[in-house]
């Protein structure tokens, strides 16, 4: 059950910060490094789900 849990709410944060990249790279004026901290956050929610998910 908790496992279910975390799992839920890790595709939920992938979800929100794959939501909050699109919205930087439309943004004038951000930075890419921002973005590009971001998108390894997401990288990093994604194989956490992956590798809990096996």
């Amino acid at each position: 059950m908790a496992l279910n849990g975390h799992l839920e709410t890790l595709k939920r944060k992938h979800s929100a910060m794959s939501e909050a990249v699109e919205n930087a790279q439309r943004a004038p004026g951000v930075d890419d490094l921002e973005v590009a901290t971001m998108k390894k956050e997401k990288l990093r929610l994604k194989e956490e789900i992956t590798r809990l998910s096996n």
